[in-house]
């Protein structure tokens, strides 16, 4: 393959349009393999954070960073020099739940601007089936003046990276690619398959490839809802939920989802990309839209459920101390795009309580810039009335239940309310500790 064989020799240049938790880790590994890679991201700070070492993602780590010859700029006019163009840029949904499409458009128009002949450009990024053709081709045309086709290709390949996780990483997972054609198509995979080890899955078109994303991790929100809504089924009926579900991954055919907040860029976001455009076309999602609903409403639910518990010990809610351990929108990742625990927290306010908040892994600055929540240290906190735990980072996981009660008021233990959404204590050491508690 002619692009294979120049990124190879030096002869081009492989880019990076958007450097957060799935861009980076791709800049980074197509650097590992001896290419010249420019990563771009408009956010100089992030340029600036990545240029001294540091993995704010905590994707790859500072070491690696550090050592990676990835050429990190802010200076869109850096993109000329690339004839093969990666854009991983996020993909949110507005506050009515349509696709945000404002990440895509924008770098479509700057890899446009910078566009030269015979480049490819590979989108990455979360997106309806149909929007890189209807989308973004016509403003790579407009801004670069080229024709689609004749003096560029066009592909997309869904990333599948999975934030936080160091098992299944980017060379490992089987990587979906497209093209516009059987030329570009063969393009795109021999590129790719310089990083993934465990190798490409073409298919026969951009559309296909595009519904695969959004159906994957729709399948995956649909499955959680029906966990969630059994939560709150046995919730009722006074039956623990983890320990049903334990007994029927006994079976082999058993699937292991669980209950919990769903958030993020992509299972929190996904599903609604796929309803906006079946809507457009007629249909509307009697299943996908209803799991959607239920997800959503998990953050006020788990409130809900503390604020019973504080009264049943007690407590004055109002005038309860209460804290949230975990901000992000899962375990062991800094990631806090669309996380439900600030669901929890707003309908906490709706009772005159505000939480604090405590995530050794979020950023103090994001943190306050997108939910206005100030962080507070492990350190800090004394003198609880009820402990929220929202997201089981392994430093809260590692905190036993006797260590818990120290956070607490002086007050004998059933005054003490521990609310564990993620299940990380069993229902025997719950029991026993004395404290009034409840688990999603």
């Amino acid at each position: 393959m002619l692009h294979k064989k120049n990124l190879i020799s030096h002869k081009e240049n492989l880019a990076l349009v958007g450097l957060g938790y799935v861009g980076m880790p791709i800049a980074v590994a197509f650097a590992k393999k001896g290419l010249n890679v420019i990563g771009f991201d408009i956010n100089y700070e992030k340029i600036k954070l990545y240029k001294s070492g540091i993995d704010p993602t905590k994707e790859v780590g500072n070491e690696v960073i550090s050592k990676t010859s990835v050429h990190f700029t802010s200076q869109e006019t850096e993109l000329k020099k690339a004839q093969f163009i990666i854009v991983a840029v996020p993909t949110p949904v507005n506050q009515d739940h349509t696709p945000d499409l404002t990440p895509v458009i924008s770098a479509s128009e700057i890899v446009g601007r910078n566009l030269t002949p015979g480049s490819i450009v590979v989108y990455e990024s979360t997106i309806y089936p149909g929007c890189t053709e209807d989308i973004c081709i016509p403003i790579l045309e407009k801004n670069s003046g080229l024709k689609c086709g004749k003096e560029f290709k066009i592909g997309y390949s869904p990333e599948r990276i999975n934030p936080g996780d160091k098992i299944h990483k980017l060379e490992n997972i089987k990587k979906i690619v497209s093209g516009m054609d059987e030329e570009a198509l063969k393009e795109i995979q021999a590129v790719y398959d310089l990083v993934i080890e465990v190798g490409t899955y073409p298919v026969s078109n951009i559309r296909t490839a595009e519904a695969i994303k959004v159906v994957e991790n729709s399948q995956r929100d649909i499955n959680i809802a029906f966990m969630n809504e059994l939560a709150m089924v046995f919730d009722r009926m006074d039956i623990d939920t983890n320990e049903v579900i334990d007994g029927m991954n006994t079976k082999w055919n058993a699937l292991g989802f669980r209950p919990g907040l769903v958030g993020g860029h992509c299972i929190g976001v996904d599903p609604y990309y796929f309803t906006y455009e079946a809507e457009k076309l007629g249909y509307h999602s009697q299943i996908i839209i209803n799991g959607r609903i239920v997800n959503d409403s998990m953050g006020k639910y788990i409130a809900n459920a503390a604020i019973k518990k504080m009264i049943e010990a007690g407590q004055a809610p109002k005038k309860s101390k209460v804290v949230i351990l975990g901000l992000t929108f899962k375990e062991n990742c800094p990631d806090i795009r669309n996380s439900k625990v600030i669901d929890i927290i707003k309908q906490l306010n709706e009772y005159g309580i505000n939480p604090d908040v405590v995530d050794p892994w979020a950023s103090e600055q994001e943190a306050r810039k997108e939910y206005g929540v100030t962080l507070k240290q492990i350190e800090d906190v004394t003198n609880v009335d009820c402990i929220i735990i929202a997201v089981s980072h392994n430093e809260f996981r590692t905190l036993g239940l006797s260590k818990i009660k120290t956070f607490f008021n002086k007050v004998p233990d059933k005054e003490k309310v521990l609310i564990d959404v993620k299940g990380i204590y069993k229902i025997k050491d719950l029991k026993e500790s004395g404290i009034s508690w409840w688990r999603l």
